[in-house]
């Protein structure tokens, strides 16, 4: 078996594809979750009207700013049925879909990986059947290479986190409680919250510990791979250790 890593454009009917058109300097890029769909919109020209109004329709804004580096906006929408969707044409060729979606100048941009050359090719026919498609690359991956859209799906992440473990986690990370050094404390962040010291600190050990959980399966992933994993780390730095002995 071999894998391979497929980049391909396509154009059909698709509102997000649809603004794209008509706003060439825009890029949007769409990530699908559990139960919603979140959009990063950007753009370095500053936003006209037509196109403020278009993006209020999208969904809830999370974020927007807009500065010297252009226009910024991130929306939260509702999660469209995937049914009949392309993303089901690419599992039915065993294709593995890879987020974001890109959407620029009209185009609709995917990655996907594919676990044999045949199944590639055997894709792009069935697009080619009802919409304008392009290949822009086809890439072997070795064994050895794992595509890092493959490693961490944000949803799997933080699976089994509760809605308080989630916002603890968020708090905690905003007001810099994970710097070095700290500039907050838990009594500091649980003040912030209506619930007590020890409360906030189940909370936030607990999400700690269930996402730690959720990455080990990647972690694992990276390091069996890796000549920088721990055994590599181990071996280089006996290699090094080595080297500076012999040089004295």
């Amino acid at each position: 078996m071999s894998l391979h890593e497929a980049s391909i454009r396509v154009k059909h009917e698709c509102p997000y594809r649809e603004i794209s058109e008509r706003h060439p300097d825009l890029t949007i890029r769409e990530w699908p979750l559990s139960d919603c769909q979140v959009l990063e919109i950007t753009s370095e020209a500053t936003p006209t009207d037509e196109l403020l109004d278009e993006i209020s329709q999208l969904g809830t804004v999370l974020h927007e700013s807009e500065g010297e580096d252009g226009y910024h906006v991130v929306t939260q929408s509702c999660l469209c049925s995937l049914e009949e969707s392309i993303i089901d044409r690419f599992e039915k060729h065993n294709c593995l879909y890879q987020s974001p979606t890109i959407y620029r100048q009209g185009w609709e941009h995917y990655t996907v990986v594919a676990f044999d050359g045949e199944d590639v090719r055997e894709l792009l026919g069935d697009l080619r059947s009802d919409r304008e498609i392009e290949l822009l690359a086809k890439t072997p991956i070795s064994e050895t290479q794992i595509p890092h859209s493959m490693l961490a799906p944000a949803n799997q992440l933080f699976e089994d986190l509760t809605d308080r473990q989630l916002a603890a986690l968020q708090l905690a990370l905003e007001r810099g409680y994970y710097e070095q050094p700290r500039k907050t404390s838990l009594r500091d962040l649980a003040e912030q919250t209506a619930v007590a010291r020890s409360t906030f600190e189940e909370h936030l050990r607990k999400a700690e510990n269930k996402l730690l959980t959720n990455a080990g399966q990647f972690l694992r992933l990276v390091t069996a791979t890796s000549t920088t994993g721990p055994l590599g780390v181990a071996q280089t730095r006996q290699a090094e250790r080595t080297a500076d002995q012999s040089a004295d």
